[in-house]
């Protein structure tokens, strides 16, 4: 992709639970070095619903003065961006690469969910994911998945996630009907927003609309 062109077209991260936009930086570091416009968007991830935090986004989005916008979400963030396109499209949207998105339903999330002090801690966004289909994209947008197998995070304290996973989100449960790619990275659940692998595959994505192999790794 030309320099110039790339140069126009801006990237939204989008974070995950009990974060805030800052926690993207890095990666927005990386993608500007790829060529990208990058922007954070910053919701309350606990206090509202999963509906109003895209109603949020979709303004964010509404108010750049950009040709052609494509996301980064990870974990949580990445099922804000799904609701957000399935419920709010906007015609200049790209490509979308969900990083460590529990697709389907959260084992971690739905065991929590079980106790009162589970809710209050996963909060209203996750609690309405747990309660409502996926909403479902992938006919009209490029959606890339990463996922992750090195298993070190709050998972282990919850026992019981699924193996292979990320420490928090097991592979399977990151499965998208037809997204255009998908891919299992070594890296942990919060890894993924330092690691150089998911940078350098997010950009090849956003870019391309795939996922590099080992072929073009080298």
């Amino acid at each position: 992709m030309p320099a110039d062109k790339a140069i126009q077209e801006t990237v939204v991260l989008v974070h995950g639970l009990w974060m805030r936009g800052w926690v993207m930086a890095w990666l927005g570091w990386r993608l500007r070095r790829c060529g990208f416009r990058t922007v954070a968007f910053s919701y309350p991830s606990v206090r509202n619903t999963l509906s109003q935090n895209a109603l949020h986004l979709s303004r964010f989005v509404a108010g750049l003065d950009a040709p052609r916008i494509h996301f980064m979400g990870h974990s949580l963030g990445g099922l804000v961006l799904l609701q957000m396109l399935a419920t709010h499209p906007d015609p200049r949207i790209g490509r979308v690469v969900l990083a460590g998105c529990p697709y389907r339903a959260s084992f971690a999330a739905c065991k929590l969910a079980r106790k009162a002090l589970g809710r209050w801690l996963i909060g209203r966004s996750v609690l309405q994911s747990l309660d409502q289909p996926a909403p479902a994209c992938c006919d009209r947008y490029e959606v890339g998945v990463i996922a992750g197998c090195n298993p070190l995070g709050a998972g282990r304290l919850i026992g019981g996630v699924p193996q292979p996973n990320d420490g928090v989100v097991a592979v399977e449960e990151t499965a998208l009907p037809r997204a255009s790619d998908q891919i299992v990275l070594n890296v942990c659940h919060s890894g993924m927003l330092l690691s150089d692998q998911v940078a350098r595959q997010a950009c090849a994505f956003l870019r391309q609309g795939h996922f590099l192999q080992d072929t073009e790794l080298s």
